[in-house]
């Protein structure tokens, strides 16, 4: 990990660290406020989210830790709409993993070219969170007017 900026790199998994727990209580959330007749599938999907999200926050803090830095205890704020119709939820979906999809790619700009493990982990990261925000439009197809 050749000229890697530690405390720069710590920063961002932190900051990831900290998105993704905020995800873990906004998809248990959602599972929660589901209703109609999509509420078994969406239900289940959330849920799945959130276990994901568990994991993510739990990857990037062994990586901090890895990195003999200190795991963060917040998570990111969570704005709450108040509007629970399917479709307000798979939109607030959209765009809680487009940004997580910048943060994860802040993290390879950040270690890109010194840090293999690092990047590659990043990539992967982005490539997951880009595959749910696949599935999400197309769940959001079926709402489209």
């Amino acid at each position: 990990m050749e000229n890697l900026n530690k405390k720069e790199t710590i920063d961002i998994l932190n900051k990831i660290m900290q998105y993704e727990l905020s995800g873990v209580v906004r998809y248990t959330h959602y599972a929660l406020m589901v209703t109609g007749r999509d509420r078994l599938s969406l239900t289940q999907f959330f849920k799945e989210q959130a276990n994901e999200s568990l994991l993510h926050a739990q990857q990037a803090g062994e990586l901090v830790t890895g990195l003999d830095g200190h795991p963060s205890v917040e998570i990111s704020i969570i704005e709450e709409s108040n509007k629970h119709d399917s479709i307000d939820l798979l939109n607030e979906s959209a765009s809680h993993e487009q940004k997580a999809v910048s943060l994860y790619k802040e993290l390879v700009e950040v270690v890109d070219g010194k840090s293999i493990y690092l990047e590659e982990y990043g990539r992967e990261m982005i490539k997951a969170e880009e595959i749910h925000s696949i599935e999400i439009q197309k769940m959001l197809k079926d709402y489209s007017t």
